[in-house]
């Protein structure tokens, strides 16, 4: 029995310290283990972002290093090092111009960097200084050494036969064969007209050639894949609703793709994914599973807003999987340049679906991907 005012502080105190450690453990023992702890070396952790600004971000794993990419003043620069978490001291060169004038000559969006068949390949996304002109281009260069050699326009992608909108493409090889998927609309929109992305895909012959039919595999249908306007930032004239920025994800038994879902210019900008079994027909829209949630989103208390736009990676070692992505600081930062490159480890549930979690705050210290070679 408490007799007395002055026994109650104590045990409130204990009380509050037990419940705040108790809101602790409710982060998995495996998230826990990807924050650093205070001891920790400095040299062993990296704090977001990875660098001041850099929309789409994207890395490949290649012979010890990571290679990232990036557009902007009518150009694409290749950045290589071998701790992706250091992009900002990494080897950089502008590997490729966009010519003065023609379909390819402006609005360079969301590069990809690929090796395929001792070859290195660039989607990218471009027009003629007209959106509604943008499709998708493929840059290749043959030398091993994608910082030598000269990388060439090799082919415009026709995703459809109309020749429609397109932009962030991606290739991937399921069971020996090529595919590629994208961002597109369904047929040319009206000037002014309400406007609508979806994810579709279709075969590759070869890097550079669509050899089949498309196949529409996602459409903005959940409330929070049509988010298109929010005050104090741009917004269009007429609705735009999102799926873009698809991206493959193997794990286990399952192929996941992940997307990015409602204007770009939007704090809801966020993560959907898309999933099938490793032995369905990735052409057959009934082989996808969409979920009704969001996959990964904002988080206002972490102060991480825009959420979008992801890549992924494995560690030095190749023992975790990492995602890249892009985020604001603000909700009404938009769409342009405040949005910046972020990177934390991710982790799977026992039937190889992906935990993403949320959004850590730029506060946050994070060990590095495992395998990394820390500098002194």
């Amino acid at each position: 029995m408490i007799k007395s005012t002055k026994e109650i502080g104590p045990i409130f105190l204990g009380l509050v310290v037990l419940l705040t450690s108790c809101k602790e453990f409710k982060t998995s023992k495996e998230q826990q283990s990807m924050i650093a702890e205070e001891a920790e070396p400095l040299a062993g952790t990296f704090t977001n972002p990875l660098l001041d600004s850099g929309a789409d971000p994207w890395t490949i794993y290649h012979q010890g290093n990571y290679y990232y990419i990036k557009s902007g003043d009518r150009a694409i620069t290749l950045m290589r090092t071998p701790d992706i978490t250091d992009l900002r001291n990494a080897e950089q060169k502008v590997i490729w111009r966009a010519p003065d004038s023609g379909d390819h000559s402006k609005n360079i969006w969301a590069p990809e960097i690929h090796y395929i068949n001792d070859n290195w390949y660039i989607y990218v996304a471009a027009d003629d200084g007209d959106n509604r002109n943008h499709r998708m281009f493929v840059l290749e260069n043959t030398e091993r050494n994608p910082f030598e050699g000269t990388f060439r326009m090799k082919s415009k992608l026709k995703t459809d036969a109309g020749d429609n909108w397109a932009i962030d493409g991606s290739i991937f090889r399921h069971r020996k064969q090529f595919y590629f998927i994208w961002s597109g609309w369904e047929q040319p929109k009206l000037e002014g007209g309400e406007e609508t992305q979806n994810i579709y895909i279709a075969k590759m012959s070869n890097p550079w050639t669509v050899s089949s039919d498309r196949v529409l595999l996602s459409t903005p249908e959940f409330d929070w894949e049509r988010n298109w306007s929010y005050p104090g930032v741009w917004r269009p004239d007429a609705p735009v609703y999102v799926n873009e920025g698809p991206q493959t994800l193997p794990h286990g038994d399952k192929l996941h793709i992940v997307y990015s879902a409602s204007g770009c210019w939007t704090p809801y900008y966020a993560l959907g994914l898309l999933t099938m079994n490793m032995d369905s027909d990735p052409m057959n829209k009934n082989s996808w599973t969409k979920a009704k949630e969001p996959l990964f989103r904002q988080s206002e208390e972490n102060r991480v807003f825009g959420t979008g736009h992801s890549s992924f990676f494995k560690s030095p070692d190749g023992t975790e999987d990492w995602i890249l992505y892009h985020a604001n600081d603000t909700p009404t930062d938009g769409c342009g340049g405040k949005r910046s490159p972020r990177a934390q480890r991710i982790s799977w549930t026992a039937n190889d679906m992906p935990v993403l979690g949320e959004p850590y705050p730029t506060s946050r210290r994070l060990r590095k991907p495992s395998g990394t070679k820390v500098q002194n």
